[in-house]
């Protein structure tokens, strides 16, 4: 990644952006309040600070370990029972911050959140570029399993790039042999996922995110209009359902879409146990001067 000064300079921009938001939401989670509320929140305040959102606001609850937003007019609410990833990113320009945290409204969980929270700061303080990424794995197991958990062995941390959320090496959770590093220049988000369950997610249903993939014909007005329209604003990065279909009558074009390959439907990642499941995230930006954590 090219570390001028303006690229730097939003880097940094968008991490305190995406810690300032994820701090205010955080307090928004309280059982009855709709999840819709904190989601809407979290992407109208990062566009008030100066940002635009990375992705949809992810709010995955209990075994959903990732890819959850509220759809149009959900009315899902969070419960006293519920664990909660809090999962958030902005950027600026391209320049992406990706950051995530576990509330416990069930306050039966302290630990777990514990054993993904220390793996993300324990490896953090360890990397010295250039940094194999299979070691990076053995110390975010080797901390999760002192907790008497295990790591989500096939979910990862990944590098980013311009207007690039996953690109390049994947930050693994667990050890790999690899010869595959990270090093000076490298903006990583690094992401342990702790459980109680089997340690493996697996695909649920959709989960209300999607990616454009490319321009095909359409027969459908409708599919025609709204491909035009996500063609134009979410080229790059994920989109929610909810920016782009304005009622539920647009939904026959959102699914044409789907069908016919213009768009890709994230699915939902659930514990495959279903165990509970914690996260915690922070993107970090590797420089000669040693590690920053921009979204700290």
């Amino acid at each position: 990644m090219d570390m001028e000064k303006e690229a730097y300079d939003k880097i940094i921009e968008a991490g305190k952006i995406a810690s300032k938001v994820r701090e205010e939401a955080k307090k928004m989670i309280k059982p009855g309040v709709k999840l819709i509320e904190v989601a809407e929140f979290v992407e109208q305040r990062i566009m008030e600070l100066g940002a635009k959102p990375a992705f949809p606001c992810n709010l995955s609850i209990n075994d959903i370990a990732a890819h959850y937003t509220p759809k149009l007019n959900d009315d899902l609410e969070f419960r006293d029972e519920d664990i909660v990833k809090l999962d958030l990113g902005a950027h600026i320009d391209g320049y992406i911050a990706d950051t995530a945290l576990t509330v416990d409204l069930s306050k039966s969980y302290s630990d777990l959140i514990k054993a993904s929270e220390d793996a993300l700061y324990t490896v953090i303080k360890e990397i010295t570029p250039p940094m194999n990424i299979g070691e990076m794995g053995r110390i975010i197991q080797e901390v999760i399993e002192s907790y008497g958990y295990k790591p989500v062995s096939n979910l990862s941390g990944h590098v980013m790039h311009r207007y690039e959320l996953h690109t390049g090496v994947s930050i693994p959770n667990v050890y790999e042999k690899t010869n595959k590093e990270i090093n000076v220049g490298d903006l990583v988000a690094i992401e342990p996922f702790a459980t109680d369950g089997f340690g493996m997610v697996k695909d649920g249903n959709l989960g209300n995110i999607y990616k454009f993939l490319a321009k095909r014909p359409v027969r459908l007005p409708q599919a025609r209009k709204l491909l035009d329209h996500i063609s134009k604003n979410y080229s790059y990065l994920p989109f929610a359902e909810r920016w782009v279909l304005k009622s539920e009558n647009e939904r026959l074009a959102l699914n044409t879409l789907l069908r016919a390959s213009c768009i890709y439907g994230y699915p939902i990642l659930k514990e495959r146990n279903g165990g509970m499941v914690s996260q915690a995230e922070h993107t970090i930006l590797i420089t000669d001067n040693g590690i920053e954590i921009t979204t700290k």
